[in-house]
C-alpha cells in the first residue's frame, strides 16, 4: 500500500483527511500570520535551497531541471534527514503537504509528494531511499515516469 500523501497550499482550510500537516517551505508564508497558520510541523530543511528556488522562481518551462537539481539537494545531508522524518510521517499516516506556492503541481511540494508515494508503506525511511528514485522523475515534466508524463511533456 502506497503513503496518502497530498499537496495543498497552507492558505486553503485544513480538512479531516488531511492527516499531519506539514510546511515545506522554506520562507514563512507572506500574509499569514503566525497564529493563524494551521499546521503541525515547518520542514523547512526539506524545502530547496535559496538559491535553487531563486534560480527556479516558480517557472513551469524550467520544472523538469528544477526536479533534478532538487531530488540532487535531497541525496544528503539535512535535506535528507528532512525527506527520512517526512518519509516516517508518510508511513504512519496521511501526510499533506503544504506550501505557499499557486501552482502546486509545479512545488517543491509535488516533487516530495511523488518521491514519498513510491516509499512503500510500513517500509523505514532510513536511509533516504525516496532521494534514490530521483531517476524516475522526467526532466520534461517533472512527474514520475512509472506513473506516466504529464499529457503537455515531449517525453510522452
Amino acid at each position: 500500500m502506497r503513503p496518502d500523501v497530498r499537496v495543498r497550499r497552507v492558505y486553503d482550510q485544513p480538512e479531516p483527511q488531511d492527516g499531519t500537516r506539514v510546511l515545506v517551505d522554506r520562507i514563512w508564508p507572506r500574509g499569514l500570520r503566525k497564529d493563524a497558520a494551521r499546521f503541525d510541523e515547518w520542514a523547512k530543511d526539506v524545502a530547496p535551497s535559496t538559491e535553487l528556488r531563486t534560480w527556479y522562481g516558480h517557472d513551469p518551462a524550467k520544472f523538469g531541471e528544477f526536479c533534478r537539481r532538487y531530488t540532487a539537494e535531497l541525496a544528503q545531508g539535512a535535506p535528507r534527514n528532512a525527506l527520512d522524518h517526512l518519509g516516517a510521517l508518510a508511513a504512519a499516516g496521511p501526510v499533506t503537504l503544504l506550501t505557499a506556492t499557486r501552482d502546486v503541481d509545479h512545488s517543491q511540494a509535488a516533487v516530495l509528494a511523488q518521491l514519498l508515494r513510491q516509499q512503500p508503506s510500513g517500509e523505514s525511511a532510513e536511509g533516504g531511499e525516496a532521494a534514490c528514485w530521483a531517476h524516475l522523475v522526467c526532466p520534461e515534466c517533472g512527474a514520475m515516469t512509472t506513473e506516466g508524463h504529464r499529457p503537455d511533456c515531449s517525453s510522452a
